[in-house]
This record gives structure tokens, sequence and C-alpha cells, in this order.
């Protein structure tokens, strides 16, 4: 939903590249753990002078609280406590809990008991070096910055590798919106485009929900950070805590390695919530603690991890009468649409489709490196009149069809394929599968108002698989 008219905030912002996380900048926090006051003492009077953030913890269930509430960058833990004196089996056991907990964290044992054997087992249960105690300062703080450095690269290329398969499918397309009907949403866009306001976007499929998202993401001050796009209503439920929230290395069966979440990705940035409405109610009340909390606890983990994220959605539904019904709730509606933005369908919008459809036929004939100058007046009469049910997305793939069957250098009316009259009693046998399949579609998407999970039912199909057909054939 590309735009040649617009607000001056939005000529102002152009959202460019991801700056550098926040958490590197900050110093390092470091978690000790010993049962003798005057070694944790020693520590912080090693460790502060050196730029670190020392807390301190007293025993296994101290340390098991801290990691529950905090994130650290690096751990130094006893390996004796008050169980036994010299075996450091507690302490292994401690280390294998955090190693379980985190196999990224990076933990340094200490012992006054070391020898080879309790050093070798240490180091099989994960932990990344050892000490013995009374320790050699210079060794002990090179083992911190080393591993804190590791540590902090592993996060960087985890994030990036994920940001990067999100960047591959996500365009930034220009927004095109010179209609009377669309001045109210230029006005929102400039006005909450720049605050940190949850927003809740509303519309028929393929009105152009995602681009108002983009929109209001380039004129924050989180233009810089990730927008994060996530498509609830085709994820498996099964998938969503792990998709949304992350999972860590044996959540379940196929969970062979930590991963980061949708949520997490988008730390600093925006989360863009679409089709809100096909969430299953049993996800709600997940989904409602991270917003009111601004906190994810990855799957698996009971560590809970404090984000920084806005939080943008949006919906076909009418998500009143979704409450009304039961089938969504009421506090989490409250929260998402702090500021509601109605996006109109293109019949409403007609003076903008010249514009959109050049936009369009541009794109597609760079990518098809087709020379076609534009429109035959007949081509734009056509599309002037035709009601566009699958709205700017139809719109899109109408004129990516049109490009590939165009035999000259303007866009004729059969190019587009395009049925004024669409009548309805038509021989199937004239039809191809596909033709059949998207007026089947079209129907049930008809006869349960866009309800994306009815209409799957009554196909046979998942939702998922509605999904890429809906978006196939331009619905």
């Amino acid at each position: 939903m590309p735009t040649s008219a617009k607000p001056q905030a939005l000529r102002s912002l152009d959202p460019s590249g991801v700056s550098s996380y926040p958490h590197e900048n900050r110093a390092p926090r470091i978690l000790a753990a010993d049962d003798q006051p005057h070694i944790l003492e020693a520590l912080q009077l090693l460790l502060h002078p050196q730029g670190y953030r020392v807390e301190n913890a007293k025993s296994p269930a101290e340390v098991r609280q801290a990691l529950a509430t905090d994130s650290y960058d690096a751990l130094l833990i006893d390996l004796n406590y008050t169980r036994d004196t010299t075996s450091g089996r507690e302490g292994l056991d401690l280390l294998s809990e955090i190693v379980a907990l985190d196999s990224n964290l990076p933990v340094i044992v200490m012992t006054a008991w070391g020898n080879v054997e309790l050093a070798v087992e240490a180091m099989r249960r994960g932990a990344r070096d050892f000490v013995q105690k009374p320790w050699e300062n210079e060794r002990l703080l090179a083992i911190l910055r080393t591993q804190i450095e590791l540590h902090r690269a592993l996060q960087r290329a985890e994030r990036l590798a994920a940001e990067n398969r999100l960047l591959q499918v996500q365009g930034r397309p220009e927004f095109i919106a010179a209609a009377a009907s669309m001045q109210p949403v230029l006005e929102a866009l400039a006005r909450v485009g720049p605050s940190d306001a949850n927003v809740l976007i509303t519309g028929e499929h393929g009105s152009g929900k995602e681009v108002v998202a983009q929109t209001l993401h380039a004129l924050s001050s989180r233009a810089s950070r990730p927008l994060v796009i996530v498509n609830t209503g085709a994820l498996a439920e099964g998938l969503f805590e792990s998709e949304l929230f992350g999972h860590v290395k044996g959540a379940f069966t196929d969970a062979r390695t930590d991963r980061i979440g949708r949520f997490e990705l988008a730390d600093g940035g925006t989360i863009f919530l679409d089709e809100i409405g096909n969430v299953p109610i049993r996800q709600q009340a997940k989904l409602l603690r991270v917003v009111e909390s601004g906190e994810i606890e990855r799957l698996g983990s009971s560590r809970s991890r404090k984000l920084d994220v806005r939080v943008i959605s949006a919906t076909n539904s009418d998500l009143q009468a979704a409450c009304s019904s039961g089938q969504f709730r009421e506090d989490l509606l409250f929260r998402l649409n702090t500021v509601e933005i109605h996006v109109p369908p293109l019949r409403e919008r007609h003076e903008d489709i010249p514009a959109l459809a050049i936009h369009f036929l541009r794109r597609y004939a760079s990518r098809y490196r087709r020379e076609i100058d534009g429109f035959d007046s007949a081509a734009l009469q056509v599309m002037a009149q035709y009601s566009w049910p699958g709205n700017v997305r139809e719109l899109e793939h109408t004129l990516e069809r049109a490009v590939l069957m165009c035999r000259g250098r303007e866009i004729q009316p059969g190019d587009l394929s395009l049925n004024l009259q669409r009548p309805q009693a038509q021989n199937l046998e004239e039809l191809s599968l596909e033709a059949v399949e998207a007026i089947l579609i079209r129907k049930m998407l008809q006869r349960f108002e866009g309800n994306i999970s009815q209409a799957a039912e009554a196909l046979g199909l998942s939702r998922g698989a509605l999904y890429r057909r809906m978006e196939k054939y331009g619905l």
C-alpha cells in the first residue's frame, strides 16, 4: 500500500539497518556464589574496580532464585557448600542445572580442593573454565573477559541470524494514500507513529494493514531496531509459545538447541501480530501476561526476561463481537487497542487505484525484466470498475500476472484477467482447477464473514494451508 501523498512526518523518517545491541554497552553482570563471606568480599574488591557489577549468592538455592529473576553475563560458583566439604557434588549438580537452564551462559567453577578429576568432571558438565582458590587475579580476570566476550558474540550472532531470516522475507513497501477515505489513517499515523502506544489495525484481508504497521514503526524512535512480523493466525497451537517466546534445549522432543523467540528478537523495537483475532483462547492468557508485564519466559525455562517491545496488532475480525461471544479476552483487547486505526477497503478508495497500479507495474516489470511502459486506457477503466474483493493484495497479484502475460508495451484489459460480470452460474468444465479452488475459497470466506478458522474447517484445510492459498490467489 505505497503513497505519494503523506504528511511531512511520513517523509522525514525512513527505517534503515540495525543498530548495536543495548545490552553490550552496559557493565557486565557477574553472579558470584560461595558460602564463605570473605571469598565474596574478595571477588567484589577485585572485580568492581574493573567495571563489573557483582551480585552475591551464598547457596545453590540463592543461585536458582537469582537466575529465575535476572540475567547475567557470567557465573562464578564454588563447588563445595554445606552438604559436604570436599567432594564438589553439590556444586556439580548446581552446574548441571545452570547449563540445562541456559547452555550459552558462561560458568566458571572454583574450589579450594581442586584436583584434575574434579576439573574434568566440571568441564564435562558444561563449565567454561576452572580456577583453584586462592586464585591468581590476572588469570581470573582474563578468563572472565574472554568468556563474556564470547558469550556476547554468541548472543549477537544468534540475534543477527534470526533478524536476517526475517529480513529476507520482509519488504518495506512505499505507502500510497491520496484518497479522501485514507486521510484519517494518515492523520492517525502522524500522531500515533512517534509514540510507544500499542495500536490495533482493523480492516479487510489485503487492505494494507501490514504496511500501516511498517509505517508506524518507521515513524517511531524504534525505527533503527527490528520490526518483527508474525502471522499469529498461521501458527500451529503447539508451536505458539515456542515461536513467540522461544524455548530452551530439551523443552520438548525436537528442542535440540536454545531458540530465541519473536518477542525477544523485537527487544527495543516493534512486534507486529497479524491476524490477532485468530489466536486460540488458550494462548490469549499467555499473550496477555507478556503484553501487561513486558516479561517473557522461554518454553521450558523458569527464568523471566524483561523486554522493551511495542506491540502492534491487526485483524479483519470484529473483536468486540468476539469478546461478547467468549472467543476473545476483553482484557487482552483493552491492552492491544490503546489506539485503533481502521484501513478502508480498496473499493472505498478508488482514487488510489491508478497510483497503486503504476507502483506494482514498475515493481514486477523490473523483477521480470519486461519492457512495459504503462496501461492502455481501457485497462485503467476496467480496474476502476472492478470491486476488488481481495483489496490491494488482489490488485498486486493481478498486476504481477498482467506483467507476465503482456505481449506489448502496454497492459491491455485482457492481460488483467478480470471478470467484471462475475457470473454465478459458470460451467466448471471451462475453468482450471486453480480457478475453481479460488471461487470456492472466496465463497467460504464470504459465508463465514472472513473467519479463517471456520472457513478452513469447512474446506477441510488447516489455517496455515488456507492462508497460503489466499496469498496465492490474492484473496
